[in-house]
């Protein structure tokens, strides 16, 4: 029987990655990631199972993004029992970011109660217990080791560069001949602070499924966006406002304060207070700190030192009490708040306390998908709303996409040139209508066979 890959999110759109490989008569899952967006349509796409999660045998993980593992206790809680593959540092990234989005969507439906706008789509998907009943079917699978899915189904993980323990998925198929599926996962970028670069498998390829966040575009370099950083910083500073930072807590609050402690060093940003606040963040943070065997070790301030996320004027925030007070501070400050497409947590909080005062500045560092909040402050919505009210949206709005973890276009480039190939077919996912399109084309131009942008719901025989 031939094997069949059907594709249950981030196809035709970024969030929500979950690809379905039925092979070596096994139903494996690529990823089981949360949609995002508009909260209704996003809420049903989360709700809507399109499968028996008691009829899938294994499922395997390329990083701890919520996008990529925030339906796993989802399906934990429907049935599902068997193995969750993922790297270490992703298994314990997995430890702090499942219950913390488990707290958050039971926070946030407690919030819309109290304010008699409950609905159906606020309600939590999953509870506490179902997230952390997910650590227990979790194993650590180490970079460059292949595992046995089933006696004809194996895999290994390459490094993907994108986040701490970030992953490529080789897969290999024996049964009725040799097929060779790898999946990119989220592919990072080359020079990026604290984790190593991208280190894609090579040879020939039957079926590559490949993001396409940015296939349209490139980004400034790693080191110019560090610059305007500091330069943002120094203008808001000295008109006494404060920069706002939407930010994930995972990958990209690490490496903002990263960051900042260079430019803090080299003196390029005033005194100011920086807070990194976000109970999850801080908690992600510990979790980098376990892991410095995947740190690179050949940035100057790794070299010699693993405590690159500590310095003078950085406070990270975990009490409510103390994430309250920082809307009373006056005069200037950097506030890094989660969530990085401003779809939930303190950030909300922030931006309802700040977007009003011409002062302030909000800082974009990271990728906005159409309809989140982010999006349309970013794309310069005069007044937006929030927890169910307006505000004006006054503060000036910034972005910096040299920060992004994503591989821009001639990165992807580079990624795919790295297979060596040849690849016979290939899926372009986790994008939208435009960089898909984009992307599809580099795969056409890079002399990949078959080039497909699947739509939610789609099957292939490969």
């Amino acid at each position: 029987m031939a094997a069949k890959l059907t594709f249950w999110g981030a196809a035709g759109q970024v969030t929500g990655s979950m690809h379905l490989l039925e092979a070596a008569g096994a139903r494996i899952l690529l990823d089981a990631g949360l949609f995002q967006g508009h909260r209704a349509e996003a809420a049903a796409l989360n709700r809507n199972l399109p499968f028996d999660p008691r009829r899938i045998d294994a499922i395997v993980v390329s990083h701890a993004h919520i996008d990529h593992i925030g339906r796993l206790p989802l399906l934990v809680r429907h049935g599902f029992h068997g193995p969750i593959f993922a790297t270490p540092a992703t298994r314990d990234l997995c430890a702090v970011m499942l219950p913390d989005a488990a707290h958050i969507q039971e926070s946030d439906a407690e919030f819309l109660a109290r304010r008699g706008k409950s609905s159906p789509e606020s309600q939590p998907l999953y509870n506490l217990a179902d997230a952390i009943a997910v650590q227990d079917l979790i194993t650590g699978i180490p970079y460059r080791r292949i595992h046995y899915l089933r006696k004809n189904l194996a895999f290994e993980y390459t490094e993907a560069g994108h986040i701490l323990g970030s992953a490529t998925v080789d897969l290999r198929l024996t049964e009725g001949g040799n097929t060779r599926i790898v999946f990119s996962g989220d592919i990072g970028r080359y020079g990026l602070p604290i984790i190593r670069d991208p280190d894609p498998p090579t040879g020939p390829i039957d079926t590559l499924i490949i993001e396409s966040t940015y296939g349209d575009k490139d980004h400034e370099p790693v080191a110019g966006a560090e610059d305007r950083l500091g330069e943002i910083i120094r203008h808001t500073s000295a008109r006494g406002g404060k920069v706002l930072i939407p930010a994930f807590a995972l990958g990209r609050v690490q490496e903002i304060v990263y960051s900042l402690h260079q430019l803090r060093k080299a003196g390029r940003i005033p005194d100011v207070r920086i807070y990194v606040d976000s109970p999850l963040a801080v908690d992600a943070t510990t979790v980098y700190r376990m892991h410095p065997e995947v740190f690179d070790r050949r940035e100057q301030m790794l070299a010699n030192s693993d405590k690159v996320f500590d310095f003078p004027m950085l406070q990270y925030v975990k009490k409510a009490e103390d994430s309250k007070r920082l809307n009373t501070l006056n005069g200037p400050a950097v506030i890094v708040a989660a969530s990085g497409m401003c779809e939930g947590g303190r950030i909300l909080h922030h931006l309802r306390n700040h977007i009003g005062d011409p002062k302030n500045c909000v800082l974009f560092v990271g990728f906005q998908a159409e309809g989140t909040l982010g999006r349309r402050i970013q794309d310069g919505a005069r007044q937006v709303r929030i927890y169910g009210e307006t505000y004006e949206a006054r503060a000036e709005v910034q972005s910096i996409d040299g920060l992004s973890a994503h591989a821009g276009r001639a990165e992807l480039r580079a990624w795919v040139k790295h297979l060596g190939g040849p690849v016979r077919r290939g899926f372009v996912v986790h994008g939208e209508t435009g960089p898909a399109t984009a992307m599809a084309e580099l795969l056409r131009e890079e002399g990949v066979g078959q080039v497909t942008i699947p739509q939610m719901g789609e099957s292939f025989e490969l």
